[in-house]
């Protein structure tokens, strides 16, 4: 069902600030720098920087990578999880979504 979490977004106030403090972070600018993303790929492992206004979540979501979202969800939500993001098309062949566990913590999902 997973390849693992490879994937971790941060909700910013200030994308610039954000970019300045992870840059320096991780050493090197930005491998996707736009006004609705900031990426890094950090030896294998995907950093993302989302403005606060665009994500539904308050703190660091992590996302699991997944060969089918449309059916993780569905077991995850036959497993007792709630929906808090629906799929969406964030570019190209790319969909995420997440879920609330039985607890409050946010599951990400990704396919790409």
């Amino acid at each position: 069902m997973t390849f693992g979490i490879k994937t971790i977004l941060y909700p910013v106030k200030d994308l610039t600030q954000a970019k300045k403090l992870y840059g320096e972070l991780v050493g090197k600018k930005p491998d996707a720098d736009s006004a609705y993303y900031v990426g890094y790929n950090v030896e294998g492992q995907h950093i993302g920087l989302v403005p606060e206004s665009a994500s539904p979540a308050t703190g660091a979501v992590a996302y699991w990578h997944v060969r089918d979202i449309r059916q993780s969800l569905k077991l995850l939500l036959e497993s007792g999880a709630t929906t808090h993001q629906e799929i969406k098309n964030v570019g190209g062949t790319r969909l995420v979504g997440s879920v609330k566990d039985p607890d409050g913590n946010i599951i990400g999902l990704l396919q790409d």
